[in-house]
């Protein structure tokens, strides 16, 4: 069964960090792109950072650029990405998504990701 299980959300104030976790089981991330998505209430989801399964590019919505971090440890079949410098407007349910043999586009659409996880809440609050 192809699971996704993201971990690492919770509060923090603005200018904190959080890195978020996203466990991947009954199959190999060896051979997949990740995705990490947002939905804040009201609004559409979006795609934050990727990180392709072929060539080694990642790639980053602007509004996360030189904060955010995508990375990934093919060995734990774990997908990181590192928040850091988080405002409130970073605020809002993260998901994780795979999708196999796919490079990721400067443009990061939902609708191209097959597999996902539930989604852990990150709230940037003071």
């Amino acid at each position: 069964q192809v699971q996704l299980v993201e971990s690492g959300g919770g509060l923090v104030q603005p200018g904190g960090s959080l890195r978020l976790s996203c466990v991947a089981s009954g199959f190999s991330l060896d051979y997949y792109a990740i995705g990490w998505f947002r939905q804040a209430p009201g609004k559409e989801r979006e795609g934050v950072a990727c990180t392709s399964s072929h060539d080694g590019n990642s790639v980053y919505v602007d509004s996360v650029k030189g904060r955010f971090t995508i990375s990934r440890d093919n060995a734990k079949n774990t997908a990181y990405l590192q928040m850091n410098n988080l405002t409130p407007e970073d605020t809002a349910v993260y998901y994780c998504a795979a999708e196999g043999y796919y490079n990721c586009p400067n443009y990061v659409s939902p609708y191209r990701f097959a597999s996902w996880g539930q989604g852990t809440q990150v709230t940037v609050s003071s």
